[in-house]
């Protein structure tokens, strides 16, 4: 019995029992070890793709901001949007459809002239908004260059066909206005500005040619009115007269003549900001589709001359009699 109870083995906490089940821990550690890296593994391509999120979100942001800082350069470039000249009133704003705009109009001093433009560029967007400075540069600089407005649209046609094998579609309205308030102009495709005179229908400025960019060898002439006491020219691109309701009707030519008229006796800023409201008021819910563009002219009627009584007219002989002898006792003392 004593020596079968030798060969016993120990069966406590330090016996065969503890050497057996170690090589199980130290396996089930393993397993488990293995198991969290493999949970690891899965997790981690979480982190880039948020990370990926991010940077998307950083340069949408940054996409944003620079388009709409070049909006606000754009309305820089069309400065000055309401002007007084001699005896004229001048305004103009635009509304892009999109953050960057495809219409454009431009007032500019040449020489002892003024010129006026409203273009209209074919396409929405940052095609159509890159298109536009480029425009409006070549618009100067060939107004520089021509003192008949047909000639000045003829070269910006030529120029568009030299550097460029496809130009851009491009409806025009130029004008120069001289001192003695000649306008002589040269529309080219755009829709026929309105001038509205006391008592009378509107006249439509329509003599010009086609649109800048349609064909290389185009052909246009100028048109010639004359601005009296009291008329005003409202150019304009399709934007404003295509406009549409929820009932699908499109503001149209006589709303726009009738509410030109109603507002013809405002100062030019009030009938550019009148109408404007108009067309919104009528469009409603429905979003703009098109670039609003307006530009109002409007000569000033002449201040009307005060009447002097003839009181008025004893008192002031009167101040010059005394007024030597007044002059004389300052001297005096």
């Amino acid at each position: 019995m004593a020596a079968q109870a030798r060969n016993i083995p120990e069966t406590g906490p330090t016996g065969p029992l503890t050497r057996t089940a170690q090589p199980y821990a130290e396996e089930r550690s393993k397993t488990l070890q293995a198991q969290r890296e493999e949970l690891a593994t899965s997790v981690r391509p979480v982190n880039p793709v948020n990370n990926d999120l991010d940077a998307v979100r950083r340069e949408r942001a940054a996409l944003q901001q620079a388009i709409y800082e070049a909006a606000q350069m754009q309305r820089k470039l069309c400065a000055p949007r309401e002007l007084l000249w001699n005896e004229l009133e001048i305004a103009g704003e635009m509304f892009p459809v999109r953050h960057l705009s495809g219409d454009y109009f431009k007032v500019m001093k040449l020489g002892s002239a003024l010129g006026l433009a409203v273009g209209d560029i074919a396409g929405k967007g940052l095609t159509a908004g890159i298109w536009q400075t480029h425009l409006m540069g070549l618009t100067q600089r060939c107004a520089r260059r021509h003192a008949d407005p047909a000639a000045v649209v003829a070269q910006m046609n030529r120029e568009l066909w030299q550097d460029q094998g496809q130009p851009p579609l491009t409806a025009l309205f130029f004008a120069r206005i001289a001192k003695g308030n000649d306008l002589v102009y040269c529309n080219a495709g755009q829709p026929a500005p309105l001038l509205l005179r006391d008592g009378g229908p509107p006249e439509r400025l329509q003599e010009g040619g086609p649109m800048l960019g349609a064909l290389e060898t185009a052909v246009y002439r100028s048109g010639r009115v004359r601005l009296d006491p009291g008329d005003m020219l409202m150019a304009y691109s399709d934007g404003v007269t295509e406009c549409l309701n929820s009932q699908g009707d499109e503001f149209g030519m006589e709303r726009l003549a009738a509410t030109a008229g109603a507002f013809r006796s405002a100062s030019a800023n009030q009938a550019l900001f009148s109408t404007l409201a108009t067309v919104l008021d009528f469009a409603d819910a429905c979003s703009a589709s098109d670039d609003l563009t307006l530009l109002v002219v409007r000569r000033r009627e002449p201040a009307p001359r005060k009447r002097v009584s003839g009181n008025q007219v004893s008192r002031g002989a009167a101040v010059r009699r005394r007024k030597p002898a007044a002059e004389a006792k300052v001297s005096e003392s």
